[in-house]
């Protein structure tokens, strides 16, 4: 296994123009939140120091900068979020039954101790927030874990802030994701093969023997790793990270924790069901911060550019890969929001009224208390008691189409 090339001290991060991170020493919290601060109020934004705190050590730190920091990172100006939806979000659309099915399943998504009529408020909401974001974007296609990436924004920014962004990330980073077939998909999972055999040849031909494929990591990266993480506070961990990063990173992430997991895996039985039962459960404690070094590690030795042909390329190219840079150069720009809201009320407009305060979520401190944490969610994969045969079918059924896949899940 070929040790990664590491720099000293790697526990602070930046991201350059092309998605990698370049890194330095961590300079304690209290400096962190100055230069937090000192970006945001700077004009135009500090958009590259924003980057760099959410991509090293400990990320945004509080959910109050996430607020912050998040919609900044997007582009989005919290003195024009769109509306709440109306009722009519949810008249004929063609998702909304799969929509309701799914939020109503996701219960265990939602704070340990939460009340009940609260957490209903709240799942409404995602469902209007979902349907919302595909209506106004129709050549968009909702997939089976779309909502564990909604929730997630949800429970931090609120329904208003977590339209906009969700509209944004909908369009770029989960792009990939939203065809109406998989082949999109299918293209970013292939990057995961080349860059464990750049690293480990050996982990990577025992993996090619044992026929196990990727299909163990299509949750992680659908949804962000927001569907299998016990723990909120990891979820965010990552998003932040994710948000200030390229596109492909949280496929170099899912690269770290199988090379993490390399001596589990070898002495695994060499058969597609052991591995795969074995790939698919998600260690709940994980080393986060050096996984996430790791990761841009990765990213910065073996970039897209260089596996691309290894990854088997479809015919249609990546198209949150291809807009990557465009959608980094839109961030450069942006006004403190200490000018955008005078702006704001200089053209007469109300939006000022409703906009950060009204975007982000009421007493969310008196909904659960700060002690609790997620509970432990189900972990979303092939139950362990199906057969060799079972996971053949499910390898082979992304060349068939989403909705065979999404049957076996």
């Amino acid at each position: 296994m070929k040790r990664l090339k590491r720099k000293k001290q790697n526990t602070g991060a930046g991201v350059n123009g092309n998605g990698a991170v370049t890194r330095e020493p961590d300079c304690g919290r209290k400096q962190k939140l100055a230069e937090i601060h000192q970006a945001l109020i700077s004009d135009p934004v500090d958009i590259e120091t924003l980057r760099r705190a959410a991509a090293s050590k400990g990320g945004l730190l509080t959910d109050e900068l996430r607020r912050k920091v998040w919609p900044k990172l997007l582009s989005i100006n919290v003195f024009e979020l769109p509306h709440k939806p109306g009722r009519d979000v949810r008249k004929n659309h063609k998702d909304y039954n799969q929509v309701v099915l799914d939020v109503r399943r996701s219960m265990k998504r939602f704070p340990k101790g939460m009340p009940a009529a609260e957490r209903a408020v709240l799942q409404e909401q995602l469902i209007d927030i979902i349907l919302e974001v595909l209506k106004r974007n129709p050549q968009l296609h909702y997939y089976q874990g779309y909502h564990d990436v909604a929730v997630s924004l949800l429970l931090v920014v609120g329904e208003r802030m977590a339209i906009a962004m969700l509209d944004t990330l909908s369009n770029f980073h989960l792009r990939d994701f939203m065809d109406p077939t998989m082949d999109r998909t299918k293209h970013i999972l292939n990057y995961l093969m080349p860059i464990l055999e750049q690293v480990d040849t050996e982990l990577h031909d025992f993996m090619i023997r044992a026929e196990v494929g990727t299909i163990f990591a299509l949750s992680w990266l659908i949804t962000w790793f927001g569907h299998v993480l016990s723990e909120f506070k990891h979820t965010l961990r990552l998003y932040d990270f994710f948000l200030a990063s390229h596109p492909l990173m949280p496929i170099y992430l899912a690269a770290t924790i199988v090379l993490h997991r390399e001596k589990e895996v070898k002495q695994t039985e060499c058969d597609m069901a052991m591995v795969h039962h074995l790939l698919s459960r998600i260690p709940q404690d994980l080393p986060y911060e050096l996984l996430i070094g790791q990761a841009q590690d990765l990213f910065d030795q073996y970039p897209p550019s260089l596996l691309a042909k290894r990854a088997a390329l479809q015919s249609r190219k990546s198209l949150s890969i291809s807009t990557f840079q465009a959608f980094q150069r839109s961030t450069l720009h942006q006004r403190p929001d200490s000018i955008l809201q005078r702006l704001t009320k200089a053209h007469g407009s109300d939006t000022s009224r409703h906009g950060l305060e009204a975007a982000l979520p009421r007493h969310r401190g008196q909904l659960w208390g700060r002690g609790n944490r997620m509970v432990k969610m189900a972990v979303w994969g092939l139950s362990a008691t199906l057969g060799a045969a079972v996971f053949a079918v499910a390898q082979t059924a992304m060349d068939w189409g989403p909705e065979v896949l999404l049957q076996l899940f």
